[in-house]
């Protein structure tokens, strides 16, 4: 696991400068056409191929544990009603869904959109497992854990997230499995057999523990254990919609060693209305910034790069300039800003690869907060 988490690593770094190229141009091209062109469809095509190598990346990066992570003060009720209307549909009109959350509910520390895809992954093979129709339940309540039942957990306090469907079942070969990743009793191309090994790393990642309860013709019920923690959780806002292109009018330092990924952004930081300077490399950056004239507002940067990653960069040019933003970028994790995978506090950043919409509302959002 260590040696493909390591490949995974490589290959995410890589493969995310790419798709963020790839989706990024799809994306300019169909800011500057009419919908009804002709070619719209064939770019949508190209937006899909785009998001599904991207999701394959992120599961890839989940089993191994190497995601980035930025966990969230969070309680389960609302991410489970956030996500209700979306899991009926994905279910179908043949399975019921019921809920029983618990309207005392702790929190716990998550990452919200990890978990949703959590839910949604269960919610998937739950359907896949009830071809006829049959009843999904998702459960919350907190709960207490001695040694004597749950012998993988410290004693203490969990909440817990059980998923239980009315479905065919399991065999226990296939239980010994079933968290391996590439394993899979889907017919060939229904599935990559990453589901459940993501749900794993995941799970394991936020300091919990995952079960599975099955029998053959009786169902199956997956129990997932995450430590209690005292605060309130936030509610879950979700993945936003269309977004309207937030404009600016500030300097951005972008400093990008892939030409492809930095010209994209270059166009997108102009069309935005922002004033550019780039540069492929930390001693380069810091070149054009002894030359510029006038003030530079903040510093986008990817942080893997040859020489001079873009921790040091920002750390050394905001001893420099205090009032300078930072926005870190990467495709995969870095122990430059995160450590076991979870984002360092009061740092920016935005994960490749990363649209339009979202880089520019993540501006913004640096540029209106206040200094830290």
């Amino acid at each position: 696991m260590e040696a493909i988490g390591r490949l995974a690593g490589g290959v995410a770094h890589d493969f995310n400068n790419l798709l963020t190229a790839i989706a990024g141009n799809v994306e300019l091209i169909r800011l500057d056409i009419s919908p009804d062109d002709p070619q719209v469809p064939y770019l949508e095509e190209l937006s899909k191929a785009a998001e599904s190598a991207a999701s394959l990346t992120r599961q890839l990066l989940a089993f191994s544990r190497r995601q980035l992570i930025e966990p969230k003060l969070l309680n389960l009720n609302h991410l489970v009603e956030h996500l209700h209307k979306m899991l009926v549909r994905i279910i179908g009109e043949d399975i019921v869904l019921r809920t029983e959350l618990d309207p005392q509910l702790a929190s716990v520390k998550a990452d919200p959109g990890q978990f949703e895809q959590v839910l949604v992954n269960l919610a998937v093979n739950a359907r896949d497992a009830m071809p006829k129709g049959g009843q999904l339940v998702i459960k919350t309540t907190n709960i207490e854990i001695d040694k004597t039942l749950h012998p993988d957990l410290s004693p203490g306090c969990y909440v817990l997230l059980a998923v239980t469907d009315t479905g065919h079942g399991m065999a226990d070969d296939v239980k010994e499995r079933l968290f391996e990743p590439f394993f899979t009793t889907k017919p060939k191309g229904r599935g990559t057999g990453l589901g459940l090994a993501t749900i794993f790393g995941t799970v394991k990642q936020a300091g919990g523990s995952i079960e599975v309860h099955s029998e053959i013709g009786r169902g199956t019920s997956f129990r997932i254990f995450l430590p209690r923690v005292e605060e309130r959780g936030e509610g879950f806002a979700g993945r936003e919609g269309a977004l309207e292109l937030a404009p600016g009018h500030e300097t951005v330092l972008l400093v990008e060693d892939d030409v492809g990924v930095r010209e994209f952004a270059v166009a997108v930081l102009r069309r935005l209305g922002y004033r550019v300077l780039a540069a492929a490399n930390g001693v380069e950056a810091l070149r054009q910034v002894e030359q510029h004239v006038g003030p530079i507002d903040l510093l986008l940067t990817d942080v893997v790069m040859p020489g001079m990653n873009g921790r040091e960069l920002a750390e050394r040019l905001t001893a420099r300039h205090s009032r300078l933003k930072v926005l870190l970028t990467s495709g995969h994790t870095d122990n430059v800003i995160v450590h076991h995978g979870v984002l360092e506090e009061n740092l920016d950043f935005i994960a490749k690869p990363y649209s339009v919409a979202a880089l520019a509302t993540k501006l913004r959002q640096v540029l209106d907060s206040p200094a830290k």
